[in-house]
């Protein structure tokens, strides 16, 4: 089982997907969460976390990523999502 610092209960956006952990001199197949969340009271920002199993710890310590957005920056972030899932979406129905 993973060692995980971010918190994973049924409000998390994605608890299980593929994700790969590139350097100069690895590339590491794991497994990740991913959360969109914000402040309860007084949010001044949207995060976006992940964090990859950390059964790639030869090469990364347990950690996690956090990306503090702006309500555009999310949106942005988000639009991106839609339009890149259409494309794959469109590409395996051919």
């Amino acid at each position: 089982m993973a060692d995980r610092l971010m918190k994973v209960n049924a409000y998390t956006t994605l608890d299980l997907v593929d994700a790969v952990a590139t350097g100069h001199e690895f590339e590491t197949e794991s497994f990740a969460v991913v959360n969109a969340t914000a402040d309860r009271e007084d949010p001044d920002c949207v995060r976006l976390q992940f964090e990859l199993d950390n059964m790639t710890e030869e090469h990364l310590p347990a950690h996690m990523e956090e990306l503090q957005l702006t309500p555009d920056q999310a949106r942005e972030i988000a639009s991106d999502l839609e339009k890149h899932a259409t494309r794959v979406e469109d590409a395996t129905d051919e």
